[in-house]
């Protein structure tokens, strides 16, 4: 492997990794399988490619082609060396709008395409639910197809000409009328004539095998059409040129309501007559909620297209008076048609949990049979899952007669996998049986290729090895797929994880308290690995500003599983290779919220970091950063906060103080404030204890120390709102309080256990600490007993203090019941308001707004009260989504300060910038308004400043 490596390097101007993450981030794709590779390398031309096959060649190591690696079959996995497209080979060279043609690269992600496109009216028909990351060169290699399919073709109708390198180092361009043919091809081809006109099922979505029909002389014999679909197992690609279509100018959405999946199926080819866009099925399980959605068990997403949005909406409209449903909504607002298009995306995750938590998996994920008959084939395909006490929630391409289905697979015990195999070898004779195609999207990988005899017969298949050695004759292009394919039950990558629960610090509930499980949630779909972030979405910053796999949350989850399986990553919680991966984690968690399966890489990332530094000695930004609580109590208790801001305004004892501290030498240092909110509070006048609701406002440690005009503010509306505020007791009580309203916290006559303050525990979570954190947190709840008691809700201003309190907390002390009392007393400032004040009319600002909702509100908290909030006061606009980058101790260690920058300046500067005079800057969290003032020179403000100002005197 050495030398393999080093003649690589030598030969090859692109990245050459055969290090241990470089290889543990290819272990896997999006499948059920892992095979573990010698290396990867990620070309920068063709040269490169011819290059590689050269070296590989001479050595006799495969060579497997990988995109964005979301291939649900295995295709993108291999032994030998990988090649990632993705870094380098990722460019549109070319649109030409008159011949409404592009020339692109294989690792270029559709989405880029699209964009590319968009100004000529002009797009790439074929759209994969996987459009933000999937490549082009991956969607040939499977022939992907994607909603609309049933206007526009699958990626093999839409591909003009191709450039691939074969495995011995010749150019061809494949393309109509023997173009680019490898020697022998043709003479096989015509050799088999009768074979190739009666072996091939007539399916708008037949994936499966070789596409040698499409080489029929009445066919155009077109060697690019034959190409796609091969799995990267003939040729490897480097340039492709693709038919481009015209982009309707309107889109109007019917969604249609069936009793249903079977009914919904038995509609869907009746509307193809009407020349829809799409024609996609759903039914009520994979639909998170149903709000908005008209009434029915399934529906059918059917998308029309116009020259205006009446246009677009009469289509749509004439659909549904022809439909037989049960109920019908027309949508027409494009932000409304995205967030139920969203939900349709996000099915291949959110399918992979069952409704009671049990995982479900790939493995007959998407056959096709002809349209009429996909209705008698889900019945016989549920009565099977049946047979066979399995599990599974059909969704997809109704109007082609093409379903994905997760089901509940046992892939972990022997038992198990042989339910697997046989289901799977039934599954394949129902399909055959109704006149369908094993794949009707994904390919046939390893997961369906042992069974293509079934569909096809072993005349055909055999011709299909025939064509795989005239075009690689010394088998090495992806080996194992497709022809002499490996067994659907070999290399399943739960076999090498540990089979007994790892011992771990969180409770992780929706996964059994099983770590491995936890792990194992990451499909690969790698919605993670978008480039830009749309609306509100969070997921994942920092892959978007460094483009690396490493540092997305797919691929820590794939080192963490590596680093479980022990066998590339043979170090465990010690290893570095996961540290690293997880140093530029923001811990922001919008993977728990934006990924498809909630993977929580924040959680998993104070895990890891606990045991890494287990009896060790940590990085200095632990012990300054990660203990903040305690330093900032000292100063407080020595008043010597105006002390500490004056030395840190002399530059030489700042840039000491950072360089101890672990700090970024680009940082400044925020400001203490000169009065701490709970000084503040022992000298504010209480309102009358006769008053309306009790509220106990939390004093976070930002509140406390840096931001109390925010605590202030906060004090004034809510009691503006005709609320009672408390804070929280200081003193442990041994026994339970007598009286009422907010003197029950603070009862004399109870015995005193000691004196505390509380905290979240949010800062020794993010470095790791866990066991100081659950000390926090006991005592914490110790505090809170009295509160709890009385079931008085616990206003948190801080969204990230919040977020730890409602998660944290209750899986961190998931053997303490109060905790899961106190998570659920847990509200925001604009909940409290709309719970407990719901006729308080806000004071009017009428201005807009700009800023940043903070990622730990959009991950944990979600931000519905605060955008009615908004509404009423007349604060008008959106905020923008992502991170703001500096999450906490994350921007302020060194190290981090450039990926900050760059988190910050994909959305929240921008918004700010660009926002009008007279713009209300909000920023709810401690760390985006410190951001804002430090990058910006701009001052946020949390949303109880503002309306604090507006009630005027």
């Amino acid at each position: 492997m050495t030398d393999l490596a080093a003649e690589l390097r030598g030969a090859v101007r692109g990245d050459v990794g055969f290090d241990v993450t470089s290889r543990a981030l290819t272990t896997m794709d999006a499948s059920n399988y892992r095979r573990v590779p010698l290396g990867v390398v990620a070309p920068r031309d063709a040269d490169d490619v011819a290059a590689v096959l050269d070296v590989c060649r001479a050595h006799g190591v495969p060579v497997v082609a990988r995109g964005g690696g979301t291939s649900i079959a295995g295709q993108a996995t291999g032994t030998g060396v990988v090649l990632d497209f993705t870094r380098h080979l990722n460019r549109v060279l070319e649109i030409d709008p008159g011949s409404r043609t592009a020339v692109v690269q294989p690792g270029l992600v559709l989405d880029r395409l699209q964009e590319a496109a968009a100004p000529y009216g002009l797009r790439f028909g074929p759209d994969p639910a996987t459009h933000g990351r999937c490549t082009l060169g991956g969607m040939i290699g499977n022939n992907s197809c994607g909603a609309h399919s049933v206007a526009w073709g699958t990626t093999a109708d839409n591909v003009i000409e191709l450039d691939v390198r074969t495995a011995r180092g010749r150019r061809l361009r494949p393309g109509p009328g023997w173009a680019g043919a490898p020697e022998g091809l043709r003479a096989l081809v015509e050799g088999e004539l009768a074979l190739l006109r009666t072996g091939f099922p007539e399916l708008p979505r037949r994936i499966s095998g070789y596409a040698l029909d499409a080489l029929l002389p009445e066919r155009g014999a077109d060697v690019a059409r034959s190409f796609c679909g091969s799995e990267g197992t003939l040729g490897v690609l480097t340039q492709a040129v693709v038919r481009l279509v015209e982009d309707p100018r309107a889109r109007a959405l019917a969604v249609l309501g069936y009793p249903d999946e079977s009914a919904a199926a038995d509609a869907a080819a009746g509307l193809l007559a009407y020349g829809p866009l799409t024609v996609e099925g759903m039914a009520a399980d994979l639909v998170p909620s149903a709000a908005g959605l008209p009434r029915g068990g399934a529906w059918l997403f059917v998308e029309t297209g116009g020259e205006s949005a009446a246009q677009a909406r009469a289509r749509a409209e004439e659909i549904v008076r022809a439909a037989d449903v049960v109920d019908a909504l027309v949508v027409t607002d494009p932000g409304a048609q995205r967030a139920l298009w969203r939900v349709r995306e996000d099915a291949s995750g959110t399918a992979t949990r069952m409704p009671d938590g049990r995982e479900a998996w790939p493995g007959w994920e998407d056959c096709a049979v002809p349209p009429a008959r996909l209705g008698a084939y889900l019945r016989d395909f549920r009565a099977l899952l049946a047979a066979h006490g399995l599990r599974g929630t059909p969704y997809g391409h109704f109007g082609d007669g093409c379903i994905h289905v997760r089901i509940d697979f046992d892939l972990l015990t022997e038992a198990g996998i042989g339910r697997f195999r046989r289901f799977s070898e039934e599954i394949a004779d129902l399909v055959v049986a109704h006149g369908g195609a094993l794949s009707g999207e994904h390919g046939d990988g390893q997961a369906r290729a042992e069974l293509l005899p079934k569909m096809y017969g072993p005349r055909l298949v055999g011709l299909f090895e025939r064509a795989k050695a005239v075009w690689d004759p010394d088998g090495l292009l992806n080996p194992g797929m497709l022809v002499r394919p490996a067994p659907l039950d070999a290399n399943l990558r739960f076999s090498v994880l540990p089979r007994e629960p790892v011992p771990v610090a969180f409770g992780y509930p929706g996964d059994g308290g099983d770590f491995s499980a936890a792990v194992r949630r990451c499909v690969g779909v790698a919605k993670c690995r978008t480039t830009t972030a749309s609306g509100p979405s969070v997921m994942c910053p920092s892959f978007r500003a460094t483009g690396e796999e490493a540092h997305s949350t797919r691929g820590r989850a794939r080192l963490l599983h590596e680093m479980l399986a022990g066998e590339l990553v043979t170090d465990g919680w010690r290893s570095t290779e996961v540290r690293d991966a997880l140093d530029l984690c923001l811990s922001c968690k919008g993977c728990r919220s934006d990924c498809p399966v909630g993977v929580d890489m924040a959680t998993y990332k104070a895990e890891f970091l606990h045991h890494h530094y287990a009896g060790r000695r940590r990085p200095a930004a632990h012990y300054t950063m990660g203990r903040l609580p305690v330093w900032l109590r000292w100063v407080a208790r020595t008043r010597t906060a105006a002390a500490v801001n004056a030395l840190a305004a002399v530059r030489p004892l700042a840039r000491l103080a950072k360089r101890v501290a672990g700090i970024a030498p680009e940082r400044e240092l925020p400001r203490l404030a000169g009065e701490t909110f709970g000084r503040w509070w022992r000298r504010h006048e209480q309102p009358p204890a006769d008053g309306g609701d009790l509220v106990v406002l939390w004093p976070d440690t930002f509140t406390e120390y840096f931001s109390p005009s925010v605590g202030r503010a906060a004090v004034r509306v809510l009691e503006a709102a005709g609320l009672r505020v408390a804070l929280p007791p200081t003193l442990h009580l041994a026994a339970p309080p007598v009286g009422g309203g907010s003197s029950a916290f603070l009862n004399p006559l109870a015995i005193l256990r000691g004196r505390g303050r509380v905290c979240c525990g949010l800062t020794y979570v993010s470095t790791g600490q866990l066991d100081r954190a659950r000390v926090v947190l006991r005592r914490t709840l110790d505090l809170m007993e009295p509160v709890l008691r009385a079931a008085v809700p616990v206003v948190v201003l801080e969204p990230s203090c919040a977020a730890a309190l409602r998660t944290d907390l209750p899986e961190l002390l998931h053997d303490d019941p109060r905790a899961a009392r106190l998570a659920a007393a847990v509200v925001t400032f604009a909940e409290a308001l709309e719970r407990y004040a719901p006729d308080w009319t806000p004071p009017a600002v009428d201005r807009p707004a700009a800023g940043q909702t903070h990622c730990h509100q959009h991950a944990v908290l979600g931000d519905a009260a605060e955008r009615r909030l908004r509404e009423a006061a007349g604060l008008t606009g959106e905020l923008s989504g992502g991170c703001c980058g500096l999450a906490g101790n994350f921007g302020f260690e060194k190290g981090h300060y450039q990926i900050s920058v760059a988190c910050a300046e994909e959305q929240l500067l921008p918004s700010v910038r660009e926002a009008p005079e007279g713009t209300v800057i909000l920023a709810d969290g401690f760390s985006c308004r410190t951001q804002l003032e430090q990058l910006a020179g701009v001052r946020g403000r949390h949303l109880a400043e503002t309306l604090a100002e507006a009630l005027g005197d």
